[in-house]
């Protein structure tokens, strides 16, 4: 994939991501707050102060996440980002942490 490619699907995936919270936020099922700079979208747990880091990291062609339960790195693989460790799909963890950080039932899909 070439960078170009990789940048416009980065930035689809972080767009996918933050419509999904807010989807969530304006239901009511999760207090969040997402702030975008650039390839960085910082997400914020109002009730706890807690955040997760989601970003795209260009030059290895990945997506990372920061989360209290840990660092992720992510790399495209048929039509999913999968985890470079287990193989766990982007969308699924990140379904997983905020939950427990928003202390509600989350579900994020690609």
């Amino acid at each position: 994939m070439s960078e170009t490619e990789f940048l416009d699907l980065a930035n689809s995936t972080l767009n996918s991501i933050e419509a999904a919270l807010d989807r969530a936020n304006d239901a009511d099922i999760v207090d969040v707050e997402c702030t975008r700079s650039g390839n960085v979208l910082e997400i914020e747990f109002i009730a706890n102060g807690s955040k997760i880091i989601v970003n795209s990291q260009a030059p290895l062609q990945e997506m990372w996440v920061a989360a209290k339960a840990g660092g992720y790195h992510y790399k495209r693989v048929d039509n999913a980002w999968l985890n470079t460790r287990d193989n766990s799909e982007l969308f699924a963890v990140l379904s997983e942490l905020a939950s427990g950080q928003g202390g509600a039932a989350v579900t994020l899909r690609a």
